[in-house]
C-alpha cells in the first residue's frame, strides 16, 4: 500500500534572478524501496516537502521537481543532483518516450510515468530550465534541500517549520 503524507509549503518570499526563480530540489529514500522524502527550496524563500512510503529515490527526486513546478509561478530554474531528472530534459529523453508511446529505448514501459507525464506537460507549457549539481559536494542550497528531504522521509519535522539557515545544515 502506498501511503503519501500531506505536504506543506512555507510561503516565504520568492527570490528571483533575471525574473527566473531558482529552486533547489532533492529526494531521499531510506532503502530502495523504502520510506522516502522530497523537498524543494528557493534560496532565502519558499520551500515545501513531503513523504511517500514505500517509495524509491528516483520517485522522490521526481516528486520534488513536480511539486516545485506546480507550486511556483513564472520562469523556473531547477537545480538538482539527479542525473535521472536533469538528463531527461537536457538530452530530451521525454521526446523519445512520447514518440514510442511511453516506452524506453529497450521497448519497456518508462518507469514512474505517473510523475513523468505531468512533469513533461508542465515543462512543455512553462519556462523551465535544469542544471545539475553534484550532491553532497558542499553546495549550500542543495544541502538544505537534501536535509529537508531526509527530514521529511524520516518524519523529522521538516513540515511547516521555518526554513533552516544554510549555515545550520548538518547540525
Amino acid at each position: 500500500m502506498n501511503k503519501s503524507t500531506a505536504n506543506r509549503c512555507h510561503a516565504g518570499s520568492v527570490t528571483t534572478t533575471e525574473e527566473r526563480t531558482t529552486v533547489y530540489t532533492d529526494g531521499a529514500c531510506a532503502g530502495n524501496p523504502g520510506p522516502g522524502g522530497w523537498a524543494w527550496v528557493v534560496p532565502d524563500g519558499a520551500w515545501s516537502s513531503g513523504a511517500e512510503d514505500p517509495s524509491t529515490n528516483q520517485r522522490m527526486e521526481l516528486q520534488a521537481v513536480l511539486h516545485a513546478v506546480t507550486h511556483l509561478y513564472g520562469p523556473i530554474h531547477i537545480v538538482s543532483d539527479s542525473t535521472y531528472v536533469v538528463n531527461c530534459f537536457r538530452d530530451r529523453w521525454w521526446q523519445g518516450w512520447e514518440r514510442r508511446g511511453w516506452k524506453n529505448s529497450q521497448k519497456k514501459d518508462v518507469a514512474n510515468q505517473d510523475l513523468w507525464k505531468p512533469l513533461v506537460a508542465a515543462y512543455k507549457e512553462g519556462d523551465i530550465t535544469f542544471e545539475w549539481v553534484k550532491g553532497h559536494s558542499g553546495d549550500t542550497w542543495n544541502d538544505v534541500a537534501d536535509q529537508l528531504a531526509v527530514d521529511a522521509g524520516t518524519g523529522g519535522g521538516a513540515h511547516g517549520r521555518v526554513q533552516p539557515a544554510a549555515s545550520r545544515v548538518g547540525d
